[in-house]
């Protein structure tokens, strides 16, 4: 009887809301259980299967090519670029007089930030020591703070860009900036796979949440919560 009810539960919610739970799946729940499974790596000291493997492959097949992309990257995700970017498309929306934009700009690209920071005192995992870095880092490694800011600017963007028509040219340069900066972390020593991983899923899970509370699927999710009351009121009568 359980488990008949249950099923039609579940069929009832994947009608009403089958776009709101894919959403919530992909952008919230999932990415937030891949990264509390890599934290809880982290935390009982192992990582993930092959962290270090792939970065020694990484190192191996060097090239002051890459050498020259990764140094650039790192300086364009620290401490200046990045935060003069955000700080520049804020600024924009400001003046456009789009207030909730920027509302939703600056909790979803700064609380990434403050996550992030969180987290590396929270875990306070060491760098990868394989080898002197051409660009060494000092602070704690998990997750990669320029992984996560990366992929949180470009998602951020992405969302705002969405309604427009260079939506699905902000998916993609945005994508290949995460992807490429957390590649560069990697090849330059100073993360882990895991760390760039965490990053880029936290980043998805934070800004995936704030785009819930700003958009729509607030209202949708209020909807559900009433369509199980409903449902399981009934059940129970």
């Amino acid at each position: 009887m359980y488990l008949s009810a249950l099923w039609g539960f579940g069929r009832l919610l994947w009608r009403r809301h089958r776009q709101l739970l894919l959403g919530l799946l992909l952008g919230f729940v999932g990415p937030w259980c891949v990264f509390i499974k890599v934290a809880q790596e982290v935390w009982e000291d192992q990582g993930f299967f092959g962290d270090q493997a792939l970065l020694e492959l990484l190192h191996r097949t060097g090239s002051p090519g890459q050498d020259a992309v990764a140094l650039w990257m790192a300086r364009a995700g620290g401490m200046f670029w990045t935060p003069l970017v955000a700080a520049a498309v804020l600024l924009s929306l400001l003046l456009a007089r789009q207030r909730r934009a920027a509302l939703f700009f600056l909790l979803a690209v700064g609380g990434a930030g403050v996550l992030n920071l969180f987290a590396k005192l929270l875990l306070a995992r060491a760098r990868p020591a394989l080898w002197v870095s051409i660009a060494p880092e000092t602070t704690y490694s998990f997750p990669s703070g320029h992984a996560m800011g990366a992929a949180a600017l470009a998602l951020t963007l992405g969302v705002l860009l969405w309604p427009t028509r260079g939506r699905w040219v902000a998916v993609g340069l945005g994508t290949g900036w995460a992807l490429l900066m957390g590649w560069s972390r990697m090849y330059l020593g100073v993360h882990f796979p895991s760390d760039v991983l965490a990053g880029w899923v936290g980043a998805v899970g934070w800004v995936g949440g704030m785009h819930l509370l700003f958009d729509r699927h607030a209202l949708d999710l209020g909807q559900l919560w009433r369509d199980t009351r409903t449902y399981w009121l009934a059940r129970r009568g």
